[in-house]
């Protein structure tokens, strides 16, 4: 029998993205989010949610672009760096050991060390309460060349990314492969 726990964020899993942006300073600077996901297919868009009092929050908006930068397991430690330190007093890239790179199409740095990298100009904002939501149109996707398969598009096993799990404050990594999408259900199909 299912209990009820009340109104929460509890949808799983989420992801735990690195999300690049400069400061007013035009230092670079990365946040890990979890309140992120896609929201659009054409024109491909994602989207991640700050509160204002966040650093990149006024970041964001100025250059009108931020960058998401997804993260192989193997960053566990300086994911969670990014989300409990702050730009206004440490430079995350330098602490952690990352590279902040200029991306060459929007105004936002991302991490070179991370496989893949999603370059996005700012579309829209949404107050939602607590949090902001930021649209970004993806301009462009970078990734490592030994993530992709035969078909030139990542690959989740082979990228390893973090999850988020917000009812725990744990991370978890990607599992096995269970079915292949629209085929699993098409005997259900009439």
């Amino acid at each position: 029998m299912k209990k009820s726990i009340g109104s929460n964020t509890f949808a799983y899993p989420t992801p735990a993205w690195i999300i690049g942006s400069y400061d007013q300073n035009g230092k670079a600077n990365g946040m890990t989010a979890a309140w992120a996901g896609v929201c659009c297919s054409d024109p491909p868009a994602v989207t991640v949610s700050l509160r204002k009092s966040r650093h990149s929050y006024q970041s964001i908006l100025e250059r009108e672009a931020f960058t998401v930068s997804i993260p192989s397991a193997s960053y566990l430690e300086a994911v969670d760096f990014f989300g409990i330190a702050s730009g206004k007093e440490v430079d995350k890239f330098e602490a952690a050991g990352l590279t902040p790179v200029r991306s060459e199409l929007v105004d936002a740095p991302y991490v070179g060390e991370f496989p893949l990298i999603l370059e996005c100009k700012l579309l829209q904002t949404v107050e939602l309460g607590q949090h902001i939501q930021f649209i970004g149109r993806v301009v462009d996707v970078k990734a490592e060349e030994d993530v992709l398969g035969e078909n030139g598009k990542p690959e989740m096993r082979k990228i390893s990314p973090l999850l988020y799990s917000p009812g725990e404050s744990t991370y978890y990594g990607v599992g096995e492969i269970l079915g292949k999408a629209y085929t699993s259900g098409l005997k259900f199909k009439k």
